[in-house]
């Protein structure tokens, strides 16, 4: 078979499971869109409180995390699923510039960090880096 032919040898994220977790519906429309073209396994929601409790009941692999979230803050959010069992690889978006809300996030273990807004080769080439070097 001819590796330039072969659509599986470009889907980049073949069967992960990734949550997206943004409030903006476009956002999480161009996110996902770009993510399934690359053969994750989607899922979305708007709001830090379901997120978590996604994550607590089918942790995915990756979680595409917002920073400013309605009901539980991306911070919170963070905190919260990085102390789950297998916890998931989180790649945090924001349009905070802030150096410091960058360093806190590392404390809380994020994984990876973008600023929006998103330039999305980058935030799938950075899922899997991430998702390659914990398989």
């Amino acid at each position: 078979m001819n590796p330039m032919t072969d659509e599986s040898e470009e889907m980049r994220l073949e069967s992960r499971k990734v949550l997206i977790v943004d409030d903006d519906p476009e956002v999480r429309a161009a996110i996902d869109h770009a993510l399934q073209a690359e053969g994750a396994l989607t899922q979305y929601c708007g709001d830090g409180n379901s997120a978590v409790r996604i994550c607590e009941a089918d942790p995915p692999d990756l979680v595409v995390l917002d920073m400013m979230l309605p009901k539980r803050s991306g911070f919170l959010v963070l905190d919260r699923i990085k102390k789950i069992e297998n916890a998931p690889v989180v790649v945090m978006v924001t349009a905070n510039e802030g150096r410091r809300h960058q360093q806190y996030a590392e404390t809380l273990g994020v994984d990876g960090y973008i600023l929006k807004p998103v330039r999305l080769e980058r935030l799938i080439t950075m899922a899997q880096e991430l998702l390659d070097a914990r398989s």
